[in-house]
C-alpha cells in the first residue's frame, strides 16, 4: 500500500477509535456534568442595556448552549444563534442575521453545534430533552435539530413562539419543527425537576420573555451551577441594577432577579451568564467537561 493511503487510513482509523472511545466514556456516567459548547461572538450595543462600553470589560456578547449529561437522560439547553444549516462561512466569519422585525444582528462563528456535540461524542438524535431559556433568536438557531427530543417548556413562551405574530425578536423558521412535537411537555409550576432528583432544575424567571427560564444544575465536583438564560448579559447589569430596554416586563425581570439572588444566596451556586464574553471563554469547552 503506498505511504500516503497508508497515511490516510490510519488517520481514519484513529478518528473512529476517538469517536467510539467518547461515545462509551460520555454514556459511563454516574452524576450530571456540562458540556460547553461556543456559539460564537455577537455584535452588541451596551445602552440596549442601559450601561456605557466604560462599564463593561468587552462590548461583544458571547453565545453560549450547553449539553447537561445524567445517568437519566441528556438535556440540551439552548440552541445557538447561527443555524449549522445556513452558515456562510467558516469559524470567524462574520454571518449576517435578520430578526423577525427586519433588525439585523451580526455573529462571529465558530465550529458547528453538531461538530461540538460529536466532541462531546453525541449527535443530537441522543439528546432527550430540549429546552430554550426563552424564544430570542440567538438562542433558538439549531432547535430544529432536537425536534425528536422531548421539549419542554412554559406555556406563555410556547404561546407566544407559535402566535399569529409571533414577536420581533424571533426566527421562527429555526424552531418551526417544534410546532407540532408530539414530544412537548408544558410547564406550569415555578420550577420543573428534568430527572426527577432535583439535580436538574429548570426555574421560571419571568420577565426578559413571557415564560423566560434559568437551568439550575447540582454538580458533584463543581458545586451548583445557574445557566443565566438572558437574565443578565453583562456582569455590569447585576452590580449596577441596570436592566436591558427590550424587556417584556421589567417588574418581572426584577423579581426573578431578586429570586434567583436569594437562590444563589441559599444554595452557594455559581452564576454563569450566558452572554458574559470574557467568563465564557475561560469556560473549558467540549470534549472536556464539569462534573
Amino acid at each position: 500500500m503506498p505511504r500516503r493511503s497508508m497515511r490516510r487510513l490510519l488517520v481514519a482509523l484513529v478518528t473512529l477509535l476517538t469517536a467510539a472511545t467518547l461515545h462509551a466514556q460520555s454514556r459511563n456516567v454516574t452524576s450530571p456534568r456540562i458540556y460547553v459548547f461556543d456559539g460564537g461572538v455577537l455584535a452588541s450595543e451596551t445602552a440596549r442595556y442601559r450601561l456605557t462600553d466604560a462599564d463593561v470589560e468587552e462590548v461583544p456578547l458571547s453565545v453560549a448552549s450547553y449539553l447537561i449529561v445524567h445517568p437519566r437522560g441528556v438535556l440540551m439547553w439552548d440552541a445557538g444563534a447561527v443555524a449549522d444549516r445556513e452558515r456562510s462561512g467558516d469559524v470567524g466569519f462574520e454571518q449576517r442575521l435578520l430578526r423577525r422585525d427586519a433588525q439585523e444582528r451580526f455573529v462571529k462563528l465558530a465550529p458547528t453545534l453538531t461538530s461540538q456535540l460529536a466532541a462531546a461524542g453525541y449527535a443530537p438524535s441522543d439528546v432527550t430533552y430540549l429546552a430554550l431559556s426563552h424564544y430570542h433568536w440567538d438562542h433558538t438557531a439549531d432547535a430544529n435539530l432536537f425536534a425528536n427530543a422531548e421539549w419542554l417548556v412554559a406555556k406563555a413562551e410556547r404561546d407566544k413562539m407559535f402566535a399569529a405574530d409571533p414577536p420581533g425578536g424571533t426566527r421562527p423558521e429555526t424552531y418551526s419543527a417544534l410546532r407540532n412535537s408530539s414530544r412537548t411537555t408544558v410547564i406550569t409550576a415555578a420550577e420543573h425537576d428534568v430527572f426527577g432528583d432535583g439535580t436538574v432544575v429548570i426555574r421560571q424567571a419571568a420577565g426578559h420573555t413571557e415564560g423566560h427560564a434559568v437551568l439550575y444544575v447540582k454538580l458533584a465536583n463543581t458545586g451548583g451551577v445557574v445557566l443565566s438564560g438572558d437574565l443578565y448579559h453583562y456582569p455590569a447589569e447585576r452590580t449596577l441594577g441596570r436592566l436591558p430596554t427590550f424587556e417584556v416586563s421589567e417588574a418581572q425581570t426584577k423579581a426573578a432577579r431578586d429570586e434567583l439572588e436569594g437562590f444563589l444566596t441559599r444554595t452557594g451556586a455559581a452564576l454563569w451568564i450566558q452572554h458574559d464574553l470574557v467568563a465564557h471563554r475561560k469556560l473549558k469547552k467540549a470534549p472536556e467537561y464539569y462534573d
